[in-house]
């Protein structure tokens, strides 16, 4: 039977969806779970999935269009019931001249179509031409773009989100140096804006550039980060420049306003040694062979303390406490347009080889624009790092409807006293910051205190 492909909902608070692009095109076959389209929502961009296997058809939104939530967008249909697709040519697909028989989506074919493009010129390094692929040679054809001299039609390797940005702010793919797999371009690579060129007037720009994810010296992730920067000002008579957010960024302004006025925060902070993490974190990587990082580690003590407190995992939710009994932690990562925060479900249950291969996947797809709906779904705790940027100590907005968030500061050598003598120790502030309607001091003092003694003492874990 048919399938309806409907505009996901991933919280009680998101009311409508937009519609970025269509990954599968009218006509093709698609497979069950596999991505069909990218949306925006309130809290991030991620992939829609298949809900059936069948052949994608009957789309009622276009790019760009913004959708509310559980409306149908379009339907997948069996083999047997759907209507066959038809090349621009009319002849089905798979027959006539070569470039019919190229791996290429119906729509890929109308715009080549539509700019005159022979398809067996354009070379993607999956294979498959995508709508984005002819766009991008297109370009490089107009303005006579070659790639390592090898002519004009080489496609630039980047995500479909890199390709949108680069567009709107007018910035060539070819300039930018690639970060993802095999050099390609990802959205985090794309700057705030081009350049400035020639001798006119130079435009003021936003004080902030936006946030970076870098990689911290201690081996942790780059996470939950706003960098200073930009153009600096120009004088008030020439008028102050304005830039335009996505809905995301938007969206998290408004939510961390939403948080920090109506949620009464408050604030506990702990020093704490690492000498052993350190030696716990050198022993795992041994023994794994896998880049275990001291977020991994983090991961999995908070998973572990907050089985010995469950208190924490609550949410205050229509005047009481909500408890949630799985522990689902979650990792702030920033992005180009935003933040958001992809979770690790069921913590407490994996070992630091699952937790790390999880946690990698999970940002490199945040940073890709490919989450999907369940990555960021049922998170009960979060943790938010900003010591690769050399910060000792920060309190952290609440996530809601969490309860608490750990802000985590740079391992730094301090001289702390030992056996009532000062000795030089490497150490980390941890400051946990709490809703008083869900959680109050004397629990949140009790769960810190556990996950202090769990970093000072790992192999605490193995009694």
């Amino acid at each position: 039977m048919p399938a309806n492909v409907i505009m996901p909902a991933l919280e009680l608070a998101q009311e409508t969806g937009k519609l970025l692009r269509w990954i599968k095109a009218p006509g093709d076959m698609v497979r069950k779970g596999e991505p069909i389209a990218e949306i925006e929502t309130d809290k991030v961009t991620i992939e829609l999935e298949a809900p059936a296997s069948g052949i994608l058809q009957d789309v009622t939104a276009q790019e760009g269009d913004v959708v509310p939530v559980g409306h149908t967008i379009a339907i997948v249909a069996d083999s047997a019931s759907a209507v066959p697709t038809l090349s621009p040519q009319g002849r089905g697909q798979g027959e006539g001249p070569t470039s019919d028989r190229i791996k290429a989506s119906p729509l890929a074919r109308k715009v080549a179509e539509a700019h005159n493009v022979d398809l067996a010129h354009v070379r993607t390094a999956s294979g498959k031409i995508e709508k984005a692929d002819v766009l991008a040679y297109v370009e490089s054809r107009r303005t006579g773009a070659t790639a390592g001299n090898g002519g004009p039609g080489t496609i630039i390797a980047a995500s479909p989100r890199a390709r949108r940005l680069a567009a709107e702010r007018g910035i060539d793919l070819r300039a930018l140096k690639g970060s993802g797999p095999a050099g390609a371009v990802l959205a985090m690579d794309v700057p705030a804006a081009a350049e400035p060129t020639g001798t006119g007037p130079l435009t003021s720009g936003p004080l902030t550039s936006g946030p970076l994810t870098l990689p911290s010296p201690q081996g942790g992730e780059g996470v939950a980060a706003e960098e200073g920067g930009g153009v600096p000002r120009r004088g008030a008579e020439e008028g102050a420049s304005q830039e335009k957010v996505g809905t995301v960024w938007r969206v998290m302004a408004e939510r961390m306003a939403a948080s920090w006025t109506s949620a009464p925060h408050f604030f506990l902070v702990r020093e704490v040694t690492v000498a052993r993490l350190g030696a716990w974190l050198d022993k795992a990587r041994a023994q794994t062979g896998v880049r275990i990082t001291y977020t991994d580690l983090l991961i999995k003590l908070v998973a572990a303390a907050i089985v010995q407190h469950p208190r924490v995992a609550v949410s205050w939710k229509d005047g009481a406490i909500e408890r949630h009994p799985d522990v689902n932690v979650g990792l702030a990562v920033a992005l180009e347009d935003g933040l958001v925060v992809p979770v690790i479900h069921r913590a407490d249950t994996l070992g630091l080889k699952e937790i790390a291969a999880r946690r990698e996947d999970l940002v490199a797809r945040a940073q890709a624009g490919k989450l999907r709906p369940a990555d960021i779904q049922g998170g009960v705790f979060t943790i938010s790092n900003l010591g690769m940027y050399g910060v000792d100590a920060f309190s952290a907005i609440v996530n809601p409807p969490q309860a608490a968030i750990l802000a985590v500061g740079r391992i730094a050598d301090r001289v702390i006293p030992v056996a009532g003598k000062p000795a030089v120790q490497p150490t980390m502030v941890l400051t946990l910051s709490c809703d008083h309607r869900a959680l109050d001091g004397a629990r949140g003092a009790r769960f810190l205190g556990a996950l202090a003694d769990l970093i000072e003492e790992p192999l605490t874990l193995l009694v």
